[in-house]
């Protein structure tokens, strides 16, 4: 076991309301964002993109950590720079997403476990010395009339397991990411008990095989409605919901608990985040680990042009912004409107 601190590590990344910022698409995922405003998905486009966000100056306050992709770890700036001192210009985590995507589950027709295991002892030794102070793996749940089985759970519950022990034998903090879906019809209860069946597994597969709580941050789906369903939760139902099953499942020895965003809008996310935290005191900091949530208006507002920089990044800034405040309890929709 290395000799870091990882609860320090964890708890510098999820501090006064600090989050994270999901920037480790893959080459395939980056092009849809891309193909989205036009966009060619090169080697060049994905470095400026990312390093527009990086270079925004004060993210820092709002952001302590930032996920990467393999290609974004190993990349440097136009002007040489690595993008991992870029980031750490801002005292924030460079941390590195390591799965190798979620695949067909033998014996399991819809469902899926993610796979990158092999390997992954030498992986973490190299990305330690690239820079990365935590890590991601995401496992995969959806919900229909039939599924998830105990089987696609349980199988999940372990793999993360193992990357997390893998994690923090090197010196690396595992982000742990159980994501249940939104995509279906299905209503805020069936979520609810999906989420808490996959929480429950995860934590037993965590205690049996030796993981630290006190070094992880778990990545959770917010338990809310299906996308498609009839009748969609408000936010005040999902944030009472969310809260009450993270009491049940989530020891209090865990520093940090980073939401993903799923599917939800811009400020849906912020906003079920802040009615989340007005609901303390929690014995975990609620936070943010959002992809799309933090990016989109930013995205929008580059569109390729290295004129439209200094409006991406203050689209960027503003949504960093708006969910430390939300971290915190302190979001108000009306600073959505006056920005």
């Amino acid at each position: 076991m290395s000799d870091r601190d990882l609860n320090a590590i964890a708890r510098g990344i999820v501090e006064n309301g600090k989050g994270v910022l999901a920037a480790d698409e893959s080459t395939g995922t980056i092009k849809k964002r891309f193909d989205s405003i036009g966009v060619e998905n090169t080697q060049d486009n994905r470095r400026d993109y990312r390093e527009l966000m990086f270079r925004t100056a004060g993210h820092g306050k709002h952001v302590g950590g930032v996920i990467l992709y393999d290609e974004t770890l190993r990349q440097k700036a136009a002007d040489g720079t690595t993008l991992v001192d870029l980031i750490r210009s801002e005292n924030v985590a460079p941390g590195i997403k390591v799965d190798m995507g979620a695949k067909p589950l033998a014996g399991a027709e819809g469902e899926t476990v993610t796979e990158g295991l092999d390997g992954l002892r030498e992986r973490f030794a190299e990305y330690r010395q690239l820079g990365a102070d935590f890590a991601k793996w995401r496992a995969v749940i959806k919900i229909t009339n039939d599924i998830p089985s105990a089987y696609c759970i349980d199988t999940n519950a372990h793999a993360l397991a193992r990357y997390a022990k893998l994690s923090q034998e090197a010196g690396i903090v595992p982000i742990v990411e159980p994501e249940v879906l939104m995509d279906g019809d299905h209503d805020l209860a069936r979520c609810q008990q999906v989420t808490e069946d996959t929480l429950d597994a995860v934590f037993n597969e965590l205690y049996a095989q030796r993981v630290e709580l006190e070094g992880i941050l778990l990545k959770p789906n917010m338990v809310i409605s299906g996308q498609d369903a009839a009748h969609r939760a408000d936010v005040q139902a999902v944030a009472a919901a969310t809260v009450a099953t993270l009491k049940r499942c989530v020891p209090s020895a865990v520093p940090g608990i980073v939401f993903l965003s799923g599917g939800q809008t811009e400020v849906e996310a912020t906003a079920h985040l802040d009615a989340m935290n007005r609901m303390g005191p929690l014995p975990w900091a609620l936070s943010f680990s959002y992809g799309r949530a933090l990016q989109q208006s930013a995205l929008k507002a580059w569109v390729g042009q290295p004129g439209n920089v200094a409006a991406a990044q203050a689209a960027y800034l503003h949504r960093a912004r708006m969910n430390w405040l939300a971290a915190r309890g302190e979001w108000e929709a009306a600073m959505e409107d006056a920005a």
